[in-house]
């Protein structure tokens, strides 16, 4: 339990970083503003990346994810009800699981339609995302 924890924290905590760097303004690893769009946005019509400020949320909000990993694991520990943590493991392992199904969602692929973006979505973002929603469901399952 413990190892699949801090998995998801690391790959989450990763994934949280490129967010709050791309928001100030790195472009890694595309070569230009509409590049990174095309590549890890992928709305339909869109050529910019978002603000400075909603790439923080979204690093903020996949981190704290991450600390759900650990929490639910017992690596790290708050002055929470138990009830509360297992909570949040269910409502995090809530939104992986619709993110990683919407990657084959017809209605998400006419929104995300951009490429590389659309079929990098089905191949990778998806699965990792289902991945981790299996990862949370278990850790929840587990949770003491």
């Amino acid at each position: 339990m413990t190892a699949i924890a801090v998995a998801a924290f690391v790959i989450l905590s990763v994934i949280a970083l490129l967010h709050a760097a791309w928001g100030f303004g790195l472009r890694w690893p595309a070569r230009d503003e509409r590049g990174l769009v095309a590549l890890v946005i992928g709305a339909t019509g869109r050529s910019h990346m978002p603000s400075l400020v909603e790439c923080l949320r979204a690093a903020g909000a996949i981190f704290a994810a991450g600390l759900v990993a650990l929490l639910l694991a017992g690596v790290i520990a708050v002055p929470l009800p138990p009830l509360l943590v297992m909570l949040a493991g269910a409502a995090v392992t809530l939104v992986f699981t619709g993110r990683g199904i919407a990657a084959y969602v017809p209605a998400w692929r006419k929104r995300f339609a951009q490429q590389p973006f659309a079929r990098l979505d089905r191949r990778y973002y998806g699965p990792l995302c289902l991945l981790l929603a299996l990862a949370f469901a278990w850790l929840v399952l587990t949770h003491t």
